[in-house]
Parts: C-alpha cells; structure tokens; sequence
C-alpha cells in the first residue's frame, strides 16, 4: 500500500509540473492570437514520466550512448543492498521481539527491544535509500540517457 501511494504521490507531482509549465505557454499563444500553438508530443511526455526528475522540460540533455555495464552494476547495488538489508532484519531485529513475544510484557523488555534495534533501523534504512535514491535512480537515468545526474541538488 505504501508503494502505491509513493507511486501515486510521484505521478501527481508530475502531472502538476507538466500542467505548470504547459499551460501558461498555451493560454498566451492564445491570448497573443498566434497561430502556432506549442503543445507537448505523448513522446516528450512519456520521457518525463520515466526521466528522474520532477521539473518538465520540453528537451532534456541526453547522453549520447548507454553504458549498459554501469546500468547491470547499478542493478547489482540494488539486489546487494536489498539482500543486505534482509539479512540485518532477520539476524538482528527479528530475534529481539520474537524473545519478547515469548515473555510476559513489560515496559522494560519493549524498550529494550526498541533500543537494540535502533542501529539495525538505520543501517536498513539507509541501504534502502542508497538502493533506490542512488543506484535505481542512476540506472534508469542511463537507461534513458539522461545526462543531468545532479539528483541531491
């Protein structure tokens, strides 16, 4: 459920940057009663759904090849780090709260479940951003050859 929102949330940031941009272009050929009206093509559309940015443009700058050994190491991080981070939940976090589940509760025992997996939290949390905000990210942007990799400005 919280992959679709993200998924949902996405579109909609794209749809309000490609209505922000389009739309005040269109109302002032139509006020200035040009006849060459610039709408977008599905093609430059489709692009920008796929590209990893939020800001419309109408061209982006383009890489001139694709360095699919970058895309397949990129794709490797991501499985990597997937693996990783599973192994951290399963080794780490899990075995705290299935001994608690066991016991009668406590206040104690839960905060101390919670504070012994506060560093696995983390580690995990930060293996899944690195996979998707750095690896995934970098790799469809090749894919696409989208030459501006400036995603953390």
């Amino acid at each position: 459920a919280a992959l679709l929102l993200a998924l949902q949330v996405r579109l909609v940031m794209k749809a309000h940057s490609f209505i922000r941009e389009n739309v005040p272009r269109v109302l002032s050929s139509v006020k200035d009663k040009s006849g060459t009206v610039h709408i977008p093509r599905i093609s430059q559309y489709l692009y920008f759904l796929f590209a990893p940015t939020l800001i419309y443009r109408d061209n982006y700058p383009r890489n001139p090849t694709i360095r699919w050994g970058y895309v397949a190491t990129k794709f490797a991080q991501v499985l990597g780090s997937l693996f990783y981070a599973y192994y951290i939940f399963v080794r780490l976090c899990i075995p705290q709260f299935r001994n608690s589940s066991q016991e009668t509760f406590n206040l104690r025992g839960l905060v101390l479940c919670i504070f012994n997996s506060i560093l696995p939290g983390v580690l995990i949390l930060f293996l899944v951003f690195f996979a998707f905000l750095h690896c995934w990210l970098n790799a469809f942007a090749e894919m696409l050859r989208f030459a501006d990799r400036m995603f953390y400005k």
